[in-house]
């Protein structure tokens, strides 16, 4: 019951790092033969998404540290940190599940501007750099960048205008 509740978000979290489904798969299977083998370890009083996430995590800085000769880029690790946060939020908010998340990041998509809504797809889905998507568009890598961030920030605020208020403790200043 726990692999079926927690692996889709355990996939997106590796994935938002390494963006190959090949080894984010063999990551997320090591996560829960992990989580499976140490589950005796797991405080039953505490979420078991930032747990299981937590091993992700450790097993994705060992894949890594493995891959660091190859020309891969990753997150840094004050974005993965970022991201495991965001994940947090998410668990802690109450009625929401993984695939709410997903519908309010597909209508979000909708409402992107047609080329926010292409520059996304060509990084993400195409894993274009924004040099890339650049030369493809005809236009410049700062135009590009910035159709990213405010088509990023268009989903957020989307994602956060469907789910529940976090928490008084984990919203800013609480």
């Amino acid at each position: 019951m726990l692999v079926r509740e927690h692996i889709c978000s355990v996939r997106a979290f590796l994935l938002a790092s390494i963006r190959n489904a090949a080894p984010a798969e063999d990551l997320v299977q090591e996560t829960f033969l992990v989580a499976w083998s140490n589950l005796d370890r797991y405080d039953r009083t505490l979420p078991f998404g930032p747990w299981v996430r937590g091993i992700a995590s450790r097993l994705l800085w060992n894949y890594r540290r493995k891959q660091s000769r190859s020309k891969v880029t990753y997150l840094e690790a004050e974005d993965l940190q970022a991201l495991e946060g965001q994940f947090d939020r998410l668990d802690q908010a109450s009625g929401d599940t993984f695939e709410e998340r997903v519908n309010a990041l597909r209508t979000g998509l909708t409402r992107l501007t047609p080329l926010q809504r292409q520059v996304l797809d060509l990084h993400y889905e195409q894993d274009m750099s924004c040099a890339e998507i650049a030369t493809r568009l005809g236009l410049g890598t700062e135009a590009v960048k910035k159709h990213m961030q405010r088509g990023r920030a268009a989903l957020l605020r989307e994602m956060e205008s469907r789910m529940p208020s976090p928490p008084a403790l984990l919203r800013k200043g609480g």
